[in-house]
């Protein structure tokens, strides 16, 4: 029997939870732009400093808003703003009291991951349920409820699946207090001795040169990352162990059972509207519309970026996808057509999707992207464009173990990387090392969280969907409706969908690369730091260097032997302290120094080395020390060796920042004054300087080379690796600093400026 759905809301008053995420957004809109006499709630938390309703204010400005406000005017939307927008503060965790007259709920809040930690799933996903439905009944009120849910809450099954009640035993409520205590567990196995040495003698293997409290911050970050990891897989695990495909699907379906239990089976209207895979706008508020990046749109990326050779997938696995102003119509559908409050039978099941009447199955996605990205490429960020692959479906267990052999092969050759002379040549291929694995563990990660949902062979039904269509005026299925078979998937995948999500991948690439951009003048400021380290960035050279540059001006050639056999004998021993600790080998290798006259020391500073030391001094890093002074930046030199040594230069500097030797008698004994100025030390001293001199470290540059540079670097709001070693230049790739090769200079005193001529003279 044939019959007329209702295609309006009239005057209802409208909560909404999740308002602000991608589905939410649409709603909002929706209701604004198409159901005007409606009132909207909406679940909306203050963010730090930002209120709930500045954040509604900048909601009603985002792009999905852009076509409304034009047609209607700011006035209109203020007088929206005014009588028609409320804002409910507060969120899931923590509901406040809900408006009794409440006519229709749309629950559209959820986590936005597959794979978060368990206890994070469960106190979104099914926590958040409990407390709003706990919160309605608390109102008194009797508002129809569409719960926006998924359609793979039915866990790894094959064939169709059917609208309705969740077949399943398992007790959601003895799960979520596994799910939080799972937390306590974890944290506690984390914190066991022999977990904890584990996570020192790691982060002492990569930190330990930039000091002990960045050593134990590395092992405390290592220690939440293992904890995040743990749950995760908690998670993945318990899920799959109760037949579902993650930690999203299953608390999906457990709040499923949560709404069932606490609202319908209490005597009141429930509906559950379960989309498959959302994605970019068909046709409202405009074709493409789209908030971030959805669930295939990584997959896309990454293959059109070159990245996914290959994919474990099953060419005929339907990929069920459905764009999210399809999602909106039928909720809005499903709100105006409310179940029975009365009827026996169960909640109204919805499932919007395109699988059973308008397929979409990987191999066809895949020629789709194949052809839409080798007929308009992304621009590669070289030169040129990027080639795409093209796809075999070799199976899962060829993509892996080919997945497997890049991991182990570039695990090598970073190790290889870290043991070479850090050169320009060999930073490029530092980068590109970094890169291929970033790219693989994107690889791993899409490989490891998609191959349930790419290998699926599920059908949803949706027979009361289709039917909901059917009943709409027929002159408002066009605007309101959301006949699948309508979709033409070339049509939308070519013209609306990849173009709407690479937008932003293009106009990111056609930016100019770093080297290529100008330099920008410095900003003239007398507030600001320009700290130069001294050895492997003002000069290209180290103690070691300095050192025999001393010792050739006051040695007999006889005793030159002796000397260089001394030194060689005691490399390896020097070589492992600088593994260990700047400050150790510092201290090692200047008790070379004992047993010195300290006015030798002087008179030949003050000749040859001089002169040899201005040889080796980078001509950028004069210039650019000159462009600082010029700007009006206090301009400091610091070095974890003795002042003496860097003399040469002090005029170039406001600030010479360095050690001192102890002299006995006018002798040096060998033994520094005062513990070396490197690593921690320097950060703690760069902040003491800075507070007493008044300086801005957040607009203040740095300029070092060495992973021991990295903890003071940091401070400041401008940092430089010059010439990095293979440590510090990963972690300003990392950190997206600049990176600049500086070469050595050859003129001696004529490099200097005029003002820095007469220096040691």
């Amino acid at each position: 029997m044939s019959w007329t759905a209702s295609s309006d809301l009239g005057d209802a008053h409208v909560f909404i939870t999740g308002g602000t995420g991608f589905v939410g957004q649409a709603i909002v809109e929706r209701l604004l732009s198409s159901h005007p006499a409606t009132t909207i709630s909406l679940l909306i938390r203050t963010k730090g400093s930002t209120t709930a309703d500045d954040r509604l204010r900048t909601l009603l400005r985002k792009p999905v808003f852009g076509p409304w406000r034009e047609r209607v005017g700011e006035d209109e939307v203020e007088r929206a703003m005014r009588e028609r927008l409320r804002v409910v503060e507060g969120d899931l965790a923590n509901v406040p009291p809900l408006p009794a007259d409440l006519d229709v709920v749309i629950h559209s809040a959820s986590t936005v991951s597959f794979d978060p930690p368990i206890d994070q799933a469960f106190e979104t996903n099914l926590g958040g349920a409990i407390a709003l439905y706990t919160a309605l009944a608390e109102s008194g009120g009797d508002p129809h409820v569409v719960h926006v849910s998924t359609a793979y809450v039915g866990g790894l099954r094959k064939g169709i699946v059917p609208e309705g009640r969740l077949k399943h035993e398992v007790d959601w409520r003895a799960e979520l207090t596994a799910a939080r205590d799972a937390r306590v567990r974890v944290e506690m196995a984390s914190r066991q001795p022999e977990t904890l040495r584990t996570f020192m003698n790691d982060a002492r293997a990569v930190h330990g040169k930039e000091g002990p409290q960045a050593v134990a911050t590395a092992a405390e970050t290592g220690r939440v990352e293992w904890v995040r990891e743990r749950l995760v897989d908690y998670g993945r695990s318990r899920a799959q162990s109760l037949g579902w495909t993650d930690v999203y699907t299953l608390t999906k379906s457990f709040a499923e059972r949560a709404a069932e239990e606490l609202w319908r089976e209490t005597g009141h209207r429930l509906s559950v509207v379960r989309p498959a895979i959302i994605e970019s706008a068909l046709r409202h508020p405009y074709p493409g519309w789209i908030d971030g990046f959805k669930v295939a749109d990584p997959l896309v990326l990454a293959y059109a970026r070159g990245n996914l050779t290959q994919f474990p997938a099953l060419p005929d696995t339907v990929l069920d996808v459905i764009p999210v102003d399809y999602v909106v119509n039928v909720i809005l559908a499903v709100a105006a057509n409310p179940p029975s409050a009365e009827s026996e039978v169960d909640a109204a099941y919805y499932h919007v999707s395109s699988g059973a009447r308008n397929p979409l199955p990987i191999h066809r996605m895949f020629t789709n992207m194949n052809e839409f990205f080798t007929a308009t490429p992304l621009p590669h960020e070289s030169d040129g464009h990027i080639e795409v692959p093209y796809w075999t479906f070799p199976g899962t267990r060829k993509v892996d173990r080919v997945l497997h052999n890049q991991e182990v092969w570039n695990a090598r050759l970073e190790r290889a990387l870290e043991r070479l002379p850090s050169t320009e040549r060999s930073r490029v291929h530092v980068k590109k090392a970094l890169k291929r694995r970033d790219d693989l563990e994107n690889l791993r990660t899409f490989v490891e969280l998609y191959r349930a949902y790419v290998q699926t062979e599920i059908i949803f039904d949706d027979r009361n969907t289709r039917a909901l269509h059917n009943a709409l005026p027929a002159e408002l299925r066009d605007d309101i409706g959301f006949d699948v078979t309508a979709i033409d998937w070339e049509d939308y995948l070519q013209k609306v969908h990849f173009p709407s999500i690479t937008a932003l991948t293009r106009a990111f690439a056609l930016r100019p690369a770093a080297s290529e951009r100008v330099a920008k003048a410095l900003p003239t400021r007398s507030d600001v730091l320009a700290v130069f380290d001294f050895e492997g960035t003002v000069v290209d050279s180290n103690i070691v260097e300095q050192y025999l540059w001393v010792r050739s001006a006051g040695f007999r050639k006889a005793a030159w032997p002796s000397e260089v056999a001394s030194l060689l004998t005691s490399l390896p021993g020097y070589l492992k302290a600088e593994h260990r600790d700047r400050g150790e080998f510092i201290r090692a290798f200047l008790r070379r120094y004992s047993g010195m006259p300290a006015k030798r020391l002087e008179k030949v500073v003050s000749g040859g080395y001089r002169e040899t030391l201005l040889r080796h001094t980078m001509p950028s890093a004069i210039a650019r020390i000159e462009e600082h002074r010029a700007a009006g930046h206090r301009t400091v030199l610091v070095t974890g060796s003795i002042g003496i040594l860097a003399s040469p230069l002090a005029a170039l500097f406001d600030d010479v920042v360095a050690g001192s030797m102890h002299e006995r008698d006018g002798i040096l004994t060998g033994y520094l004054a005062q513990p070396p100025l490197v690593d921690e030390a320097r950060a703690a001293w760069l902040r003491r300087y800075a507070e007493t001199h008044g300086m801005d470290l957040s607009k203040s540059y740095g300029y070092g080379d060495s992973h021991s540079d990295l903890v003071w670097l940091q401070l400041l709001g401008n940092p430089t690796a010059i010439n990095p070693d293979t440590n510090l230049s990963r972690e300003a790739l990392r950190r997206r600093w600049s990176i600049h090769n500086w070469k050595r200079g050859t003129r001696g005193a004529s490099a200097l400026p005029q003002f820095a001529k007469g220096t040691g003279e």
